[in-house]
């Protein structure tokens, strides 16, 4: 079993920045990816960033992210964290980190773990 447990969502203005946090406790592994996604109110959770399993510190991200988000990871801390800058509107909505065993997806339902989520709401 893997617990997460999310944290910094808030309100911003747009252009402004958020740094998210995800902490992972229980069986965790570097076997795990952490992926990063997103459900705005009537709308389907979506993929926006993952840290890929393995100590190649590789990553992957949807394209309306790339260039303004940032994934890291920290293994020794359990913690990955999703610097989000030049934030927009559009990126207002519950933020959820999810754990996989294995590579990237961007299919939510792949995913085994998840947390509780944190709100982002990005004001115009």
């Amino acid at each position: 079993q893997v617990q997460l447990v999310e944290s910094g969502g808030g309100l911003v203005q747009a252009g402004g920045s958020l740094r998210l946090s995800c902490a992972a406790s229980g069986r965790t592994s570097t076997f795990y990816t952490v992926g990063w996604f997103r459900q705005a109110p009537g709308k389907v959770r979506e993929f926006v960033a993952a840290a890929i399993s393995g100590i190649g510190g590789h990553t992957d991200y949807a394209d309306s992210v790339k260039g303004r988000f940032t994934i890291s990871r920290d293994n020794g801390k359990n913690m990955v964290y999703l610097q989000m800058n030049s934030l927009r509107p559009e990126d207002t909505g519950v933020y959820y980190c999810g754990a996989r065993l294995g590579g990237s997806s961007a299919y939510s339902s792949t995913y085994a773990y998840w947390g509780q989520g944190t709100q982002v709401t990005v004001s115009s």
